[in-house]
Formats: C-alpha cells, structure tokens, sequence
C-alpha cells in the first residue's frame, strides 16, 4: 500500500523542513542543539502539522539513537516498563533511546511519576509533543526536566513551498505525474491549510485524484503537451470532500461552536450533545467550550433560571478537576440542563441599554441623596440629604430616583415571561404598589441611621 503523500514526504534532514526559521534558522539554540546531538529532553507545543513530529525523528537520527513512539492516549505504564529495560539494554551497547511521547498533555499523574526518574537519570531522552498549554497537563517536576519550545502554524508562503516541492519530487511526491498548480489554486490551498503542513498535503493528494477522475478526457489530451494543471476550481472540490481533521482556528472551529451555541438556544438537547461530541472528538480545548458554556447561561438563559450559571461554572470547574473523558460528561450535562432550561436575554439586552447610557452621560453626577457623607462639610453640602434607608420601614421599600437626573426613569431592564423571571415580574410589580400607596399617602421615608455608609 502506498503511503499518503505527507508521510512520503516527510523531511529526513533539517534541510528539508519548511517553515520554524524562528527556531530552526541558523545559529538558532534549536538547530544548535540538534546538530550537535546535545538537545536533552524537549517539549513541542504547536497546532497539528507543524513539525512536532519530523523533529522527534530528526533529533533521534543526529543522537544516533533509537526513536520509540509512545500514545499517551493509548499506551500505559506497562508499555513504559517494557521501553525502559529495552533502554537499558541499548544503553549497555551504548545506543540512547529517544522516547517519543505524541498527545504528551494526556498524560496522567501515574504515567508521568513512572517516567520522571528515567529521564533525570538520563536513560530516556524524552521528546513530547503537544497541542495545549502543557503548564495546565504537565506536573511541574516533569516540565522543569524540559526544554518547551513553541512551533507556529506555518505561513502561507512555507505551504506553498511545500506544495511546489510535493508536485517537483519525483522520488517520494508528485513528480512523476506531470503536474502543474496555477497560482491562485497554490494561494487557495495554502490559505485553507490553516497552517498545518499534513493538511495542504492531503487536500493536493485529494486534487490530483479529481483531477484524474473528472477531468479524465482533458488530463489525458494534456498529457502529450507536457503536463496537467490542477486549477482552483480542483483545490476547491478537494476542500469541500476532504473528510478533514477538526480544526480549531479555522472555519470549522466557528461553525461548530455555532451550531452548539444555537442549539442550545433553540433548547434541543439532541443537537447541542451532538455538537459537543464533534468539537470533543475533533480535539476543541474542552475548556474553551466550557467558556462558550458559560457566556451562554448568562447571555441566553440568564434570570430565566438562575441555576444556570451555576451549572455552567460548576462543569467548567469539574472538568479542570477530572480532564477528559470524564470530565467531558459533566459538559454534556451542562449542555443538557441549559438546552431545556427557560430562556431569557432580558440581562443581555439590559447590560448593553446600561453600556450605552452610561457611555452617553459619562459626566451625569451622582445624586446629591446617594452619596456618602462622612465629613461634616459634605453634610454641610447637602451630601446623603433626603436620602431613604429601606430597611427603616416595614415593607424595607422606599420609593426614591436612584438614576442621575439625565436618566431619571429610565427602564433597562424589564423581565420576560419565563421561569424565576416571572417572579421577577410579581416583585417589580409589588414595589411598585407600595410606591404608589406611600406616595399617595405620602408616608415619611426611612431614616439612615447615623453610622450607615454608602
């Protein structure tokens, strides 16, 4: 079986990685390192198709030592016991091993333990690598045994390089075929990589297959004039039938969280779990949809049921507690409370009214009743004057303006229908009888007593 286009691919020199110059360029402390074989244990943090793991091998390959892969998502302890007294044994021969440990911020605290005395000792050179801020994942004896460095999502200009070396290399790419990629399919196709190198690899495996397969009859006219071209309407189809990775700073990202969001505020639960499956399974930082989850109980549930937040919070906090898988259901429990909670963005709507008055009489002066008066010549002012202490009077209501003049009246915030907020609605309602009964019976208004502050 033919390997795909990006693991033929694959650099097998330092010369060959395209993009990283801010570490890889020369006389950089990385390229530095890895040339002289001296790199220690490293830490590759960094989007997919970066260059994570073409360095782990280049490393192992200029240390002359042996590159065993790890999973910390499928392999455990037992396996790093089996690793370790293979190591021993090379080590005795005089051959390192270079442990490759892919996904390392999966690690759990009891693999972690098991590693950490084989790589102070020296015997594993570990070489991890990672998608998420490995401060959150890592313990901090193991990162301190580390050097962390950070590879950006490859420009725009590096993938083209790269399509342009896949579709010239006769020996492991494309360049046998023929082929040919005008500028503005190149341009498209880097731009959709977002950055990950295996990505614009695989749509441009995928482009040159409808190329073969819908444009039969022109490739094979073209053929005898030197050559096909695949045009932007190719790289385009490959997009749209590749069956992608989850990414999550491109379309993809904004399209799901979307989905998750409305579902929610549709209040169907089956959709809003479906949706949180897909960002989970795609590899979405949980945290970020516990953020997403949280913004949505304040924005759209909101005082309709003020549990809501609580909920969302209470998630977020669970899953930092128990990461995943665990603590992924306590996300889908939130997602399910919030889909069939009542819904309200009566607090929304009112924050922005408030924003905006505030911002358009950003001088209005406190009135002179709610201010404090500590001193006798605020007193003398006229500080805290006519002001009314609720709690003097049985009811503990006492109508009076608290808005500045400019505002007085205003209304930002008027409860919906649904849920707490209909007793929302009783209350605002019985205050404002007892206002209109004690202004019509024009009753005295509380007095503060002395001591009470603002």
């Amino acid at each position: 079986m033919v390997a795909p286009l990006a693991a033929r691919l694959r650099p097998r020199t330092l010369a060959e990685v395209v993009g990283q110059e801010e570490l890889l360029g020369p006389g950089k402390p990385l390229r530095v390192a890895i040339e002289r074989g001296e790199t220690g244990s490293i830490l590759f943090w960094g989007p997919p198709g970066t260059g994570k793991t073409t360095l782990a091998r280049l490393i192992a390959r200029h240390v002359q030592g042996e590159f065993v892969p790890f999973s910390a998502v499928t392999d455990g302890v037992p396996r790093l016991r089996e690793i370790v007294a293979d190591a021993e044994k090379r080590r005795v021969l005089g051959t390192r091993t270079v442990l490759f440990v892919d996904e390392i911020h999966r690690f759990n605290r009891a693999q972690q333990d098991a590693l950490l005395p084989h790589v102070e000792s020296g015997l594993l050179t570990l070489i991890g690598a990672t998608t998420e801020n490995p401060s959150f994942e890592l313990t901090g004896a193991l990162l301190s045994r580390m050097r962390v460095f950070v590879l950006a999502p490859l420009a725009p200009a590096a993938l083209e390089r790269l399509v342009d070396r896949a579709l010239e290399d006769a020996e492991r790419g494309l360049g046998g075929l023929g082929l040919a990629i005008d500028a503005d399919a190149r341009a498209l196709l880097a731009a959709h990589a977002d950055g990950d190198a295996r990505r614009a690899l695989t749509v441009l495996e995928a482009a040159v297959v409808l190329l073969d397969d819908h444009d039969a009859a022109t490739a094979a006219g073209a053929a005898s004039d030197g050559g096909r071209t695949l045009t932007r309407a190719h790289v385009t189809a490959a997009l749209q039938t590749r069956v992608a990775a989850y990414d999550k700073s491109g379309e993809q990202h904004f399209n799901l969280i979307s989905a998750y969001h409305k579902s929610l505020r549709g209040s169907d639960p089956q959709g809003a779990l479906y949706w949180l499956a897909r960002m989970i399974e795609g590899g979405e930082d949980p945290m970020y949809i516990a953020r997403r989850t949280v913004r949505f109980a304040a924005e759209d549930v909101g005082l309709a049921d003020p549990r809501a937040l609580e909920i969302a919070l209470a998630a977020r906090d669970a899953y930092h507690f128990l990461g995943s898988p665990e603590g992924d259901l306590a996300l889908a429990e939130a997602a399910v409370y919030l889909a069939t909670a009542p819904k309200s963005n009566r607090v929304y709507g009112a924050w922005k009214a408030a924003l905006e008055a505030a911002r358009a009489t950003p001088a209005a002066p406190v009135p002179l009743a709610l201010r404090n008066a500590p001193t006798d010549l605020m007193k003398e002012l006229g500080y805290g004057a006519g002001y009314q202490y609720a709690h003097a009077v049985p009811e503990a209501y006492t109508p009076q303006e608290y808005l500045p003049d400019e505002l007085g009246g205003a209304e930002f915030y008027a409860p919906g229908p649904f849920g707490f907020e209909k007793e929302i609605t009783k209350r605002l309602a019985w205050w404002r009888t007892l206002r209109d009964r004690i202004e019509a019976r024009a009753e005295p208004a509380g007095t503060p007593p002395d001591e009470e502050e603002a």
